[in-house]
């Protein structure tokens, strides 16, 4: 082609281009708004899940809105007591310390509970269940109920965030963090294959459309179990289109895996303000087995740890006596 020809191309051509780039970056596409799913609050009362655990489980319930959603907290014990925040794990939500709370606040503490994003009364936002999602909850509920600091337990997924938000908000903790059965150091070997496999991309797909969802509330329909906390956990799932979202997200890119350098930090930091560090286990736990227990404290050296003989995953519920003692002990030192 002559060069003559190639220039009449660039005249013809250029002026197209230019104004297209202009309108793309003059219109850009709106940012999406955030959609929220709703939470166990938009069931009707005489739904097993109200039955099993209303939103008065706990006295001085009510709720928080934030960004992401509304958030639903109890503060119970006496007001002028040492303050300690309560996160439960990653699929049942603040009724897992129902033997617990009570004793704490029975002994003299201010504790606040509180539902984790997508689950029980509080909201499920259509968004990425990552660590700094449930830190910035945390954060934020305790600047909402004028709390400065606190103790922070965890359990499970909950000592996770518990050992994050540690290293994240460091101002926010008074000087003590209890961490019961934590994940956030999990290895991949450790979850199943079906866990793994109904947690991906396309099994949400599938558990988001409404046939599945119908199937399920079927079967959350049937008679009780004779487990309330298996129970409840069906009905999330069945009747809360932002449940399984928040658990597979959580699974894929939550606070179960990959925080040693928080849970370092978390070490570093308590070890140099004076602060401690409690890791209570079971010896059966089949979760999150109790060989984690020894590398939470190659992390965090001066951590202490008290072992539950013979204990499961759920020991806050089986060996709810032990957990509260040791507790109890730990944070009125």
């Amino acid at each position: 082609m002559p060069p003559s020809s190639v220039f009449q191309w660039f005249l013809l051509v250029c002026p197209a281009v230019v104004i297209l780039a202009y309108f793309l970056t003059v219109f850009p596409h709106s940012p999406d708004s955030l959609y929220i799913n709703p939470s166990l609050a938009i069931l009707p009362k005489s739904s097993p899940a109200w039955s099993i655990y209303p939103d008065s489980f706990y006295e001085g319930g009510a709720y928080a809105k934030f960004p992401y959603g509304t958030v639903r907290y109890w503060l119970i014990g006496p007001e002028d007591g040492k303050r300690v925040v309560l996160i439960h794990g990653l699929s049942v939500p603040s009724i897992i310390w129902k033997d617990i709370a009570p004793k704490l606040a029975a002994t003299g503490h201010r504790v606040l509970l509180y539902d984790l994003y997508g689950r029980g009364y509080s909201d499920a936002p259509q968004t990425t269940y990552d660590t700094n999602l449930y830190t910035t909850q945390l954060a934020l509920l305790l600047q909402y109920v004028g709390w400065s600091k606190a103790n922070i337990v965890g359990v499970s997924m909950g000592g996770g965030i518990a050992a994050a938000f540690g290293a994240q908000f460091p101002h926010l903790v008074t000087d003590k963090v209890v961490l019961i059965a934590s994940a956030g150091l999990m290895e991949s070997s450790d979850m199943s294959r079906t866990t793994k496999f109904l947690s991906s991309p396309l099994m949400q797909v599938v558990s988001a459309s409404h046939p599945f969802r119908l199937y399920l509330q079927y079967l959350a329909a049937q008679k009780a179990s004779g487990n309330p906390i298996g129970d409840l956990v069906r009905h999330q799932s069945a009747h809360l289109p932002g449940y399984n979202l928040a658990i597979a997200s959580s699974i894929r890119e939550g606070p179960l895996r990959s925080l040693a350098p928080q849970f370092a930090a978390l070490g570093r930091h308590s070890r140099k303000t004076n602060g401690s560090v409690l890791i209570i286990w079971g010896t059966a736990d089949n979760v999150v087995p109790y060989r984690y227990a020894s590398r939470v404290q190659t992390l965090i050296p001066h951590a202490e740890l008290v072992t539950i003989e013979g204990g499961l995953h759920d020991i806050t519920i089986s060996h709810s006596d032990d957990v509260a003692r040791a507790m109890i002990e730990f944070l009125d030192r």
